[in-house]
């Protein structure tokens, strides 16, 4: 077990790191003969030092079918098949393709990849698993928002081996040039998904029982993954070990069962085996279902080590079993340790295994919850460092929803799918009565939810409390006797009592955060926190506000928000406004253009309000109360100045006319160090009287990756390097975060993405 823990421990490093090794590092795999003979130590740092170099291996393939640079943003024709079922959405078809060639400006050569595409349009054609087509398309590098607690979309990307994006071109040469052809798991899942969708058709929990069924989670209705979430069972959604676990034993419990009635069965072959390789069938058959995604794929390892044990007639100690499976997974994919799920299901089985330890005298209902109980509170540091927020109903929650949805809607759910291409009678009442289950565990759910202590969140610890305390839960919770299991809680209380550092009274904290073509910011003083726009809503189901502004808040323990600005009602400054409104509370909200903001109860800013949080000054230059600006111009400015006299300025998207008005009565209150760059650097801002007039240190401009509309334009940048500024975009840099110190001083600004640099990240 423990060079299993030494080969994870060497994944771990490689993750760890900015940049890849270059080749030479292959050499290294010499020396681990050299190693493994120097004894029990150095067999020990023979697996870390395989574990570093297989991790290094796997990567150096994946990162090596990644676009070039040069590529980028040109109109390219590809040839290839589609990889997946596509996703169709009210705007686009998103699909999996597997490139063969690439051809562009005439030149046709090998390019072996797998990209992300979206066709957009209602009209796009109908797009099947192995279909041969040739598209005209434009691609860029994997590129996400870099921020603080946000989700690592290029880490997603490169845990599935997807080394680029983009979207169809309209062009005549788009076109299908060959038939179906191979994936035939894939053209399997989708054929039973169109079915399932047409049997389905006015079922009310269609989304969730595709994604029971085939792992297809794109149409759960998002009020339903938000309850799931808060009540700590979002996990009943992943076709992952929970699911492939509880099928698995139905299968084995029920064979074993049946094949014990039969002596000349017996005689044949023992039942434990029989009912081993049933489960495996299960197990394999639920697993095909969901695609093989990764966590099917790990759930599957786990499961076949187990009944492998079982099948070999050998009684294998717990903890074996868990570093073989441990082992086998990540030479499978040494990625995987990069997903929450993967230390989630490793964690829960490990203290699932030490818990069962001490309950075996207990009586099973007993048994049944102290393991319930004893999960939850193992597994919430990890939760808190993954994602900022613990469910506490979710103990309660699991113990009515588990069994139900495991033991009851899985099963019909999957009688259902297998039934209806051959029974569409019989299969279409199989979903029906499942989801007539779960409408009443819904209510129950909701219940939970509703409770004022339903859910917990924490800023997130740091790695070395979160490293203390998820042994710390194992000690604590451990069997009776254990010595000294109270020790177990004090290295628990480091990440459960752990305060993210704030500023200082009279300093302030800037954050302008990465959120594509838009704006949010976040000011921060020592009690205090303003908004200053939440970014754009992109679809009905992702905006900034939920995927940036909130983990962002929450990440820095915050769990207020004093004033809201929404500067003016433009999608990419106001979209994610409502799901910040929903997440957090709010003191007030003010905007240039109240009445742009449907379904928010927003105030007009006008100049000259001014207050005053912790020593530092806060004051509106603009608009003023009879204005009759709309639009941009109507874009509320704000001044901030920290106790040092350093100043803040925040612009929105005034365009000229506003600055001329703001130099002619406000020219003296302009003079800032840092400046949030005006309209994202158009050519119709930041005029040069205006940039002569703030003289800013810093410019910070907020924009999208390789946008359509050029921003921050040249010229603008020239002018601010004339007036000697330093600039910084969110596009290359990500989450750019400025501190003005009580005293005065001001650091230079600094990027998350240079920070929290990974290998598998775009390099700027």
């Amino acid at each position: 077990m423990s060079r299993t823990i030494g080969f994870l421990v060497g994944v771990l490093l490689l993750q760890r790191l900015a940049t890849l090794p270059g080749p030479g590092w292959a050499g290294a795999a010499l020396l681990l003969p050299l190693l493994w003979w120097l004894g029990p130590w150095g067999r020990l740092a023979a697996a870390v030092a395989a574990g570093f170099l297989w991790a290094w291996l796997q990567a150096a393939v994946v990162l090596g079918a990644t676009l070039p640079p040069a590529l980028e943003g040109r109109d390219l024709t590809l040839e290839g098949r589609v990889a997946a079922p596509a996703q169709v959405l009210s705007h686009a078809t998103r699909f999996l393709f597997d490139v063969h060639t690439l051809a562009v400006d005439g030149a046709t050569r090998p390019f072996k990849t797998r990209v992300r595409l979206s066709w957009y349009g209602r009209r796009a054609p109908a797009l099947r698993c192995g279909d041969h087509w040739r598209l005209t398309v434009r691609l860029k590098r994997p590129h996400g928002f870099a921020n603080p607690g946000g989700f690592d979309y290029e880490g997603w990307l490169y845990r599935r081996g997807i080394r680029a994006t983009g979207y169809v071109r309209p062009h005549g040469s788009n076109r299908r040039v060959g038939g179906a052809a191979g994936y035939p798991l894939q053209r399997l899942r989708e054929a039973l998904g169109r079915r399932l969708q047409a049997a389905m058709v006015h079922n009310p929990d269609r989304g969730v029982l595709m994604a029971l069924a085939l792992g297809a989670r794109g149409d759960v209705p998002p009020a339903r993954l938000a309850l799931l979430r808060s009540t700590g069972t979002g996990h009943l959604l992943a076709i992952s070990g929970l699911h492939v676990g509880l099928v698995a034993a139905l299968a084995f419990g029920l064979l074993l069962r049946l094949w014990s009635l039969g002596a000349a069965a017996v005689h044949r072959l023992p039942a434990p085996r029989a009912a081993a390789w049933a489960a495996l069938g299960a197990g394999l058959l639920y697993s095909a279902l969901a695609g093989f995604s990764i966590p099917t794929r790990r759930a599957f390892v786990m499961l076949a080590v187990i009944m492998g044990a079982v099948l070999l007639g050998r009684t294998a100690i717990r903890s074996r079993l868990w570093a073989l499976a441990l082992l086998v997974v990540l030479v499978l994919d040494t990625r995987s340790v990069l997903a929450p799920g993967f230390w989630l299901s490793f964690g829960a089985v490990a203290v699932i295994g030490i818990a069962l330890a001490g309950y075996r005298q207990l009586p099973r209902w007993r048994c049944t919850l102290r393991l319930q109980a004893v999960v939850s509170l193992a597994l919430l540091p990890a939760g808190l460092a993954a994602f900022q927020q613990a469910s506490l109903v979710a103990p309660l929650a699991n113990l009515i929803a588990v069994p139900w949805v495991g033991l009851l809607v899985v099963p019909l759910t999957l009688g259902g799918a297998l039934l209806v291409p051959v029974w569409p009678g019989a299969g279409s009442a199989c979903l029906q009565l499942a989801s007539h289950l779960l409408q009443v565990l819904w209510p129950v759910l909701g219940w939970l939810s509703e409770l004022p202590w339903a859910s917990w969140h924490h800023g997130a610890p740091p790695l070395w409390a979160t490293a203390l305390a998820v042994p710390g839960c194992l000690w604590l919770l451990a069997p009776r006797g254990l010595p000294a299991r109270w020790l177990g809680g004090v290295l628990t209380l480091p990440a459960l009592l752990w305060n993210p550092a704030g500023p200082a009274p009279g300093a302030v904290w800037l954050t302008v955060l990465d959120v594509g073509q838009g704006l949010a910011t976040v000011v921060r003083t020592h009690g205090h926190t303003l908004v200053y726009d939440a970014g754009p809503r992109f679809s009905a189901r992702f905006d900034a506000g939920s995927a940036v502004v909130v983990p962002f808040l929450r990440r820095r323990g915050v769990d207020r928000v004093d004033t809201l600005i929404v500067s003016n009602g433009d999608n990419d400054h106001a979209g994610g406004a409502p799901s910040v409104l929903a997440a957090l509370p709010v003191g007030r909200v003010l905007s240039g253009t109240p009445a742009a903001l449907d379904g928010i109860d927003a105030q007009p800013c006008h100049a000259p309000e001014r207050w005053t949080w912790d020593g530092v000054q806060f004051r509106i230059l603009h608009p003023a109360a009879d204005t009759r600006l709309t639009g941009n111009d109507a874009s509320c400015v704000v001044r901030v100045e920290g106790a040092g006299g350093q100043v803040l300025l925040l612009s929105g998207d005034i365009e000229a006319p506003v600055e001329r008005r703001l130099l002619a009565g406000r020219a003296a209150q302009l003079h800032a160090a840092v400046l949030v760059a005006p309209h994202h650097g158009s050519l119709t801002s930041s005029t040069p009287p205006f940039v002569a007039a703030v003289a800013p240190r810093y410019v910070l401009f907020s924009t999208g990756y390789r946008n359509r509309y050029g921003f921050p334009k040249a010229r603008v940048r020239a002018r601010y390097r004339a007036a000697g500024a330093a600039m910084m975009d969110t596009a290359a840099a990500g989450a750019i975060q400025v501190r003005l110190k009580s005293d005065g001083t001001l650091a230079p600004p600094s990027g998350w993405r240079a920070r929290a640099a990974r290998y598998w990240n775009d390099r700027f």
